[in-house]
């Protein structure tokens, strides 16, 4: 019988990956030393028979892209269905929370304004949105990088997913190998103490393996009995109900601006290019009730977070295997140069900043955002975790506290995103300055945090990479 096994054979391929990839990092010292998380190297190991051995046999990657997107959307919801994060003690006084919120947001908007400007050089033989992958793929992520670039391709940009999820692998380059060094720089310049390094010796940690002798830790717990519905069934379904539930929403969204004739049709179809916002914010208000009804019980943070994990690690190997090559050829200078210099731009303006604003664990603090500004999440924990293998700081809370509030700041910064496109359907640049202006705005916002929390510290030993008190 004729069955589709496209979805079968990705998910396959991608699967073989991780589990070699895994083996590999047990095995070799250079990707142990360097913490590289097992989906990328899994996606650089797919990205030749996607792109040399699969084509000829007539199987092409559009499917890759599909699962990638929607993979995306299911990790957003995942971690948005958890509980808040517990308020830390002191959190706000220190302004760890808002601090790290106005870091993150320089990274958007510095990103921005540095990839736009680069454009400039190179027009007309690149799209004007071109250099705004470098927040999409450095600080946001190939997910959204993907699935916004996608809808550029459709505003005259060829091949923006495929360069979107370029930006994204050598950002997860910069967060390995940028991340080590500034770990070793920092001992090397009495940043920190070596003795805090005891977490490179856990050979759970390096290997990605936990040893046979270990402790296994507690991945999640069962809120429902298995003998009427396995927990995990129960925590998936849910995500896949909010999930439908946002197909639904932007379905009835699309009708009402389909009235609106074609610019009405053209923002409806930009809209589904973000749904992870749209997803997230669902989320966020199923969980709302959920806890109204006093029903919070039932769901498992934990079994949330395996459930997001999952995709997040599957759809980073998807999403580098998607990359096409063609591409990356044709517009590889002006890939090398926006992502070298962004990338010496957050090494060196991170610790700068970092050092000043925070009050207290500073170069754990800096470790993380530089983690999360050049790759994901998961890259920013796992270099937390050589300074602070048991979270046993702030650092991860304030983070999981002031993402909320980065979520809700950089929506007109994500809302706006599609601005330089217009800039090429349009024939304008109006758009393309009116962008840059958005992103000038944030760092206007952000130079004001800096200026509250950083006080005295402010311009402190100013040719100082990285200021301690009391040097």
């Amino acid at each position: 019988m004729d069955f589709s096994w496209k979805f079968v054979i990705d998910a396959g391929l991608i699967s073989i990956a991780l589990v070699f990839a895994t083996f590999l990092r047990s095995k070799i010292t250079f990707l142990q030393k360097y913490l590289v998380p097992n989906a990328l190297t899994a996606g650089f190991l797919l990205l030749p028979i996607y792109n040399y051995l699969l084509p000829p046999i007539g199987y092409a990657t559009n499917r890759l892209g599909d699962l990638v997107y929607h993979l995306l959307n299911i990790s957003f919801i995942s971690m948005s269905l958890r509980s808040s994060p517990p308020k830390i003690k002191g959190s706000r006084s220190n302004g760890g929370v808002l601090g790290m919120s106005a870091v993150i947001l320089f990274g958007y908007a510095s990103q921005a304004i540095l990839g736009l400007l680069l454009t400039l050089f190179f027009l007309p033989k690149i799209h004007p949105a071109f250099g705004l992958h470098l927040p999409l793929g450095f600080a946001l992520g190939p997910g959204q990088a993907y699935a916004i670039g996608k809808g550029w391709e459709s505003m005259g940009f060829e091949g923006g997913a495929s360069v979107g999820l370029t930006f994204a692998a050598i950002g997860y380059l910069w967060a390995c190998f940028g991340g080590m060094l500034l770990i070793h720089k920092g001992i090397r310049k009495g940043w920190m103490k070596s003795d805090q390094l005891t977490a490179m010796s856990d050979k759970a940690m390096l290997t990605g393996i936990i040893p046979r002798e270990a402790e296994k830790p507690i991945g999640a717990q069962l809120t429902t009995d298995s003998e009427a519905i396995d927990s995990f069934s129960y925590h998936a379904a849910l995500v896949v109900f909010v999930y439908f539930l946002s197909f639904l929403f932007l379905k009835g969204l699309t009708l009402v601006l389909g009235f609106a004739g074609k610019a009405g049709m053209e923002l409806a179809t930009n809209l589904w290019g973000i749904n992870f916002i749209f997803s997230a914010i669902i989320a966020i208000i199923v969980r709302k009730i959920i806890d109204a009804l006093k029903l919070g019980y039932v769901l498992d943070d934990n079994s949330l977070t395996r459930i997001s994990g999952m995709a997040v690690d599957y759809m980073v190997a998807g999403a580098l295997a998607a990359i096409s090559l063609v591409f990356v050829g044709k517009y590889w200078f002006p890939i090398v140069l926006m992502s070298t210099l962004c990338g010496f731009m957050v090494y060196y303006t991170l610790p700068w900043v970092c050092s000043r604003i925070f009050r207290d664990f500073r170069f754990e603090r800096m470790l993380m955002l530089y983690g999360v500004s050049t790759g994901t999440l998961s890259t920013g924990l796992a270099l937390l975790r050589v300074m602070d293998p048991e979270f046993k700081t702030k650092v991860s809370s304030d983070y999981m506290l002031s993402a909320g509030l980065t979520f809700v700041l950089a929506l007109p910064f994500i809302l706006a995103i599609n601005l330089p496109a217009k800039a090429y359907t349009s024939g304008s640049m109006t758009p393309f300055w009116i962008f840059i202006a958005i992103a000038a705005a944030y760092l206007v916002f952000v130079a004001v945090v800096y200026w509250i929390l950083a006080r005295k510290r402010r311009f402190a030993m100013p040719s100082d990479n990285f200021y301690r008190p009391g040097k």
